[in-house]
């Protein structure tokens, strides 16, 4: 099989909200900064992806906007999916193992929640019969996962907490992060609820951003980069969407794309794991079956931000980013769409 790394990874600051920069503004310099990477131009990219959302934006074909970014003039091969931009790296990576004339690819994906009311606009994901028209807003759901955790004696408010300032610490070494901090768990646990048992540090801020991911194959990949991020396998699950037919208190599409890279039991210097809210981070730790020496989330999780549609491509790319810089050999990265964390992509990277 053909071999595929990712050789650069790009991101903008994350902000609450973005008032200078439209889409394509936000993403031509992530763009621009992993060709630079690399020593290439536009022209030199073989197959681009995007992914974000028309319903963050308010508006069809919003994603039209961003290639401006792209000098999609001579035209260029180019694809998109509605939705979190990790599936457009999955889109990438399948395309490049079966296209050889494809040795570079570029994915990058953009979000502005600021536009929107997240809360409320991702409910729209539920069961358009049966959920959506109780609508019962993204938080809530969450909250009711977090509730079946609870109930069922599987964790507790403050095991929520911990995993709240474990991200807030290692959000302290970066730049990008959107909130750090030191913090302690029975502090937290003063602090009101939102949906209960839900508190702020259990939930994603608002975000606005972009990021970008370079990908090349074989022989390309090593003669651009140092160190390439090996994609060694992917693999995508979904449950069921009906809430009320699955069991909330365990992630069953997360388990089984683990399963279908080969990642339990099998060492992990970092996990990178896109769970927008703390409880489903405990049961993702309980799904994967991580080692206690694997690193979580090192870059911050949630607390580093959650540019929808892009905050699974970061995740890929903080873990591609450390074995570049020789930080890790092996990673996990992981990310999510849907209410509950109803579809997953797991994915294990190396470095040589």
């Amino acid at each position: 099989m053909r071999e595929v790394a990712i050789i650069a990874f790009g991101q903008t600051p994350n902000r609450r909200r973005e008032v200078h920069h439209n889409d394509a503004e936000m993403v031509a310099p992530v763009v621009a900064d992993v060709l630079k990477e690399v020593g290439l131009s536009r022209r030199d990219v073989d197959f681009t992806c995007s992914g974000s959302s028309d319903f963050l934006a308010g508006y069809s074909f919003s994603w039209t906007m961003a290639i401006d970014a792209l000098g999609a003039w001579p035209p260029i091969q180019e694809s998109h999916v509605e939705g979190e931009a990790a599936w457009a790296l999955y889109e990438t990576w399948v395309k490049m193992l079966g296209h050889e004339e494809i040795d570079v690819a570029l994915v990058y994906g953009f979000g502005r929640q600021s536009m929107t009311s997240p809360r409320d606009v991702m409910v729209l994901m539920n069961d358009p019969y049966l959920e959506t028209p109780l609508w019962p807003d993204a938080i809530s759901q969450a909250a009711l996962q977090a509730r079946a955790l609870l109930d069922a004696g599987l964790c507790t408010e403050h095991d929520f907490a911990e995993i709240a300032v474990r991200n807030l610490r290692h959000a302290e070494s970066n730049p990008l992060a959107q909130l750090s901090g030191r913090f302690n768990p029975d502090e937290l646990l003063k602090t009101p609820t939102i949906a209960s048992p839900l508190r702020k540090h259990d939930c994603p801020p608002i975000t606005d951003g972009a990021c970008a991911i370079l990908l090349a194959a074989g022989d390309r990949a090593r003669k651009l980069c140092k160190r390439p991020a090996w994609i060694r396998s992917l693999a995508h699950r979904i449950d069921v969407q009906a809430l009320g037919r699955r069991d909330l208190t365990r992630s069953r599409s997360a388990r089984l794309a683990a399963e279908a890279v080969g990642a339990i039991g099998r060492h992990f210097d970092i996990a990178e794991l896109h769970a927008p809210f703390t409880p489903q981070d405990w049961i993702l730790q309980r799904e994967f079956e991580l080692s206690k020496d694997t690193v979580l989330n090192p870059s911050g999780g949630i607390h580093q931000g959650n540019p929808m549609m892009g905050t699974g491509l970061v995740r890929f790319g903080e873990v591609a980013a450390r074995i570049i810089r020789s930080e890790a050999d092996r990673g996990l990265a992981h990310a999510t769409q849907g209410p509950c964390l109803q579809q997953n992509m797991v994915g294990v990277l190396e470095g040589e």
